[in-house]
């Protein structure tokens, strides 16, 4: 009998490593926090997943390849679009969000591209227990959404 061999080779698996801590990252949080599990809006034939946790969550090094300011009062807006073959899909993505004092700032969203998964990610600032009305809009060929949603934002260590 032959062995299998993997179908990942190692260095195929090290260009993953960021992704995949980044993943983590996130399902964890959603494990600590299941409330938040099923953050999901239908428009179209599409589904477009958020999820807003502070960027304290990831680790220096992964938060550095993606560009991504880590700190206590930053928290990071990660939107995927999802076909409804389940594969990610390009998606035009504009944004901002507004605390309760009116205080707005745009959302600038940067494409991460890895295999078929494409992710768009973003930072927000924010003071502590402060609650930001988060709104984007969403479009990709023949259908759109605005996003709509609130949420407290915590200072993390």
């Amino acid at each position: 009998m032959s062995k299998a061999k993997p179908m990942t080779s190692k260095r195929n698996f090290n260009a993953l490593q960021p992704l995949l801590a980044l993943s983590v990252a996130v399902l964890l949080w959603l494990g600590a926090n299941t409330a938040h599990a099923q953050q999901m809006q239908r428009f179209g034939d599409y589904e477009l997943h958020y999820i807003v946790i502070p960027t304290t969550m990831l680790q220096p090094e992964i938060a550095a390849r993606y560009g991504i300011r880590r700190g206590k009062d930053r928290a990071l807006c990660n939107i995927s679009v999802i076909d409804s073959d389940g594969a990610g899909v390009r998606a035009d993505l504009t944004g901002s969000s507004q605390n309760l004092l009116g205080q707005r700032q745009g959302l600038s969203f940067s494409e991460v591209v890895d295999g078929e998964a494409i992710y768009y990610l973003a930072t927000i600032r924010h003071a502590d227990e402060e609650i930001h009305r988060i709104n984007i809009d969403a479009s990709v060929v023949g259908a759109s959404t605005t996003l709509k949603l609130q949420q407290k934002l915590y200072w993390a260590p």
